[in-house]
Formats: C-alpha cells, sequence, structure tokens
C-alpha cells in the first residue's frame, strides 16, 4: 500500500509539472509580437511580398496556397500539387517564399481585391486571433491608428487594419 501510494504521489506530480510546463510554453509562444517587429520584418522581405502577390495575381483560378496544398477558387477542399493543376515547382517557390517571410499562408479575395500573408495566430476554435499582413486595392473603411489602439478597443472588436506603406497594412482581429 505504501509503495502505491508513492508511486501515485509521483505520477500526480509528474502530471502537474508536465501540464505547467505546457501552459507556460503556449503561454510565451502566443504572444502577439510588437507592431514594430511586424513593420520591420515586412519591409526587409518586401520585395518577397510582392513576388508572391505576384504569382498570385498570375495563377488564375487560385485563391490560397499553404503548406498543406492550394485552394482553388470557389472549393472548400485544399489541393497538393500538382493536382489542381498548379507544377510541384511553381508550388515549391511559393512554399519557399512564404517561409522565407514567416507566413504560414496566403490568400486572396475579390471584389475589391485582397491579399492576406498569415503571420501570427493564437488560440483555439471560434476564440483565434489572426495578424496578417495584406495588400488592398483600395484604402479600407476600417483602420486603427496602431496594433495597440485596436487591442484597447471594447470587445467584440470589428477586423482592423493599421497602414504600413502603400497598400499594404496590418490586419487584425479579436
Amino acid at each position: 500500500m505504501h509503495a502505491f501510494r508513492r508511486f501515485a504521489i509521483v505520477s500526480f506530480s509528474v502530471v502537474i509539472a508536465f501540464i505547467a510546463s505546457l501552459f507556460i510554453i503556449v503561454s510565451i509562444s502566443s504572444k502577439l509580437p510588437k507592431e514594430g517587429k511586424i513593420a520591420s520584418d515586412f519591409r526587409a522581405y518586401r520585395a518577397s511580398y510582392e513576388r508572391v502577390r505576384t504569382m498570385l495575381s498570375e495563377d488564375k483560378g487560385v485563391e490560397g496556397v499553404a503548406p498543406w496544398g492550394i485552394q482553388l477558387e470557389g472549393s472548400p477542399l485544399w489541393k497538393v500539387p500538382p493536382e489542381g493543376g498548379m507544377p510541384a515547382n511553381r508550388y515549391q517557390e511559393y512554399l519557399s517564399l512564404l517561409k522565407e517571410i514567416g507566413a504560414s499562408r496566403v490568400s486572396q479575395e475579390r471584389g475589391p481585391l485582397e491579399v492576406s500573408f498569415g503571420v501570427w495566430e493564437s488560440g483555439w476554435g471560434g476564440n483565434t486571433r489572426h495578424v496578417n499582413i495584406s495588400w488592398l486595392e483600395r484604402e479600407p473603411p476600417n483602420t486603427a491608428i496602431s496594433l495597440d489602439a485596436f487591442y484597447r478597443t471594447d470587445k467584440p472588436r470589428r477586423p482592423s487594419y493599421v497602414h504600413i506603406d502603400g497598400n499594404w497594412y496590418i490586419w487584425a482581429d479579436w
């Protein structure tokens, strides 16, 4: 009985330590990047952002590209090239550029045109925060002076944009 009790206490302690470690790791990795860092990273890799945006405009019918595949216009499904009609080398070029700029994916919407690069996200299910770098055809109506100002507004918030340069913006939700 004494050995079982000791085993139970040690096992319980190990489980608690593991859960606490996971909580610490998730807390650290889910910290929102500073606006200045997002903007400076964009400026450092702007040519790569522009290249991906140009590629996406050339690849008619492609709405999104990510490590898990491409999304074709009007389809909820993602396909890994060459399935879906994109040559594998073109897909690899996208992935290489997305990795270089630190984006998880790129997608585009029309009417008006918006190309968005997913650069940060954190959360679970319906409670996920996102930060994108976006190129917009027109100036958006919902802008904020800064990400800090946006996150100080009352919830529920409407997703907003913070201007970086030209047609480029930081987009944030939550």
